[in-house]
């Protein structure tokens, strides 16, 4: 998966709703092959159902997703998942179970991760995350 980079749900989510946001991330990603975890489209979903979008929103959206990579998870994964759970809590950063499908993801493939919220992936052994906020730019 040389050539791809995993998006984390928020930046997937800026893409999609074409956010300005979403420029930050711009230049990580042309050239490059957009990946998504299922738990990503898991909380596309999520938000979908809460925010009571009707049957035409949600197939664009499901129409737009085909232009990711969805990385479904496999034993290999479910095992990396346990293993980034319990270093960050006994790093004392008690990661959110979303999150660390997203890191164990990334870390399976060896790909960058793109997040805007790149203190939700710290202090994880060997991930390469890329996140700007406006400050960094």
């Amino acid at each position: 998966m040389k050539d791809f980079v995993l998006l984390d749900t928020d930046v997937c989510s800026f893409l999609l709703k074409k956010d300005s946001r979403a420029t930050y991330y711009a230049a990580h990603i042309v050239g490059r092959l957009p990946a998504i975890s299922f738990v990503t489209v898991a909380e596309l979903y999520r938000w979908m159902f809460l925010r009571k979008w009707g049957p035409s929103r949600i197939a664009a959206m499901e129409d737009a997703l085909r232009n990711y990579l969805i990385i479904p998870f496999n034993k290999e994964l479910c095992k990396l998942w346990a293993q980034v759970s319990c270093q960050c809590r006994q790093s004392g950063h008690d990661i959110k179970a979303n999150d660390a499908w997203i890191a164990a993801t990334a870390l399976l493939y060896r790909i960058p991760l793109i997040t805007h919220n790149n203190r939700d992936f710290r202090d994880i052994p060997n991930l390469t995350v890329i996140s700007q906020t406006p400050g960094e730019i």
